[in-house]
């Protein structure tokens, strides 16, 4: 099971929000790259970046932090805002090694597919954030009527590989993972899923790795917090 150091860009900063809430942020470091730096010295093979100004449809140069991060020994599974063919080719041309495609999946499926002739699955991981039980997406600030699995499994037919599953209701609050949604998702639609949202303690992780179905995990918050360090985390998810 992969673990993913988070690094949730805002302003240029590295932030974390409460429930995806814009007015609930806190910033963990001025300096991006050199938070990256730490978490490849920790051992992380990937990283996941999220371009947050992009999701919030707020200007930004994050592309360029993408850029810097990617010239690192280091993979970056980079996503926030993605949500046209052009957005998508720009961020493999800075350097990402998998994008991940939230809104625009649901609004323009055929994008997908696109994406995927184009680079290959393997490059292309679409975002099953639920609130509710529902698909969230613009930034988790609208609700769709598609369940994960529903949708899941569409995309899977339409030739996705992977995908990132997040309980909106419990990321940045540390507390706990949803390993049975999780798990089940990654049953029901043969879907390689990653699990993000409320990992707060190296029994989440796992749990996670115990299921046999959960592919990876997104870590953010109880890494910047000191909950246990990357190293754990990656000793954690081993099988």
């Amino acid at each position: 099971m992969i673990v993913y150091p988070a690094i949730d860009l805002r302003g240029g900063k590295v932030v974390r929000l409460k429930e995806g809430d814009p007015q609930r942020q806190t910033v963990f470091s001025d300096d991006p790259l050199a938070m990256a730096r730490q978490w490849i010295r920790g051992g992380a093979a990937w990283i996941h970046v999220v371009n947050l100004d992009g999701t919030l449809e707020t200007a930004n140069d994050n592309g360029l932090i993408l850029e810097n991060i990617a010239h690192m020994n280091v993979k970056v599974q980079f996503g926030g805002g993605l949500r046209s063919l052009y957005a998508i080719s720009r961020a493999f041309e800075q350097g990402a090694d998998r994008v991940v495609l939230g809104t625009i999946a649901i609004e323009q499926p055929g994008i997908v597919a696109q994406a995927i002739n184009q680079w290959g699955a393997d490059h292309v991981c679409v975002a099953l954030d639920a609130r509710d039980g529902k698909i969230a997406t613009h930034g988790w600030q609208q609700k769709t009527e598609f369940t994960p699995i529903e949708f899941g499994k569409r995309m899977a037919a339409d030739g996705v590989r992977h995908a990132l599953y997040t309980d909106v209701n419990r990321d940045g609050l540390l507390g706990g993972v949803n390993v049975e949604a999780t798990a089940a998702l990654a049953r029901e639609t043969g879907l390689q899923v990653i699990a993000s949202g409320g990992v707060g303690s190296l029994d989440d992780i796992r749990r996670l790795r115990a299921t046999g179905d959960v592919a990876g995990v997104v870590i953010g918050i109880a890494l910047y917090e000191g909950k246990f360090t990357l190293e754990q985390a990656i000793e954690a998810a081993k099988v």
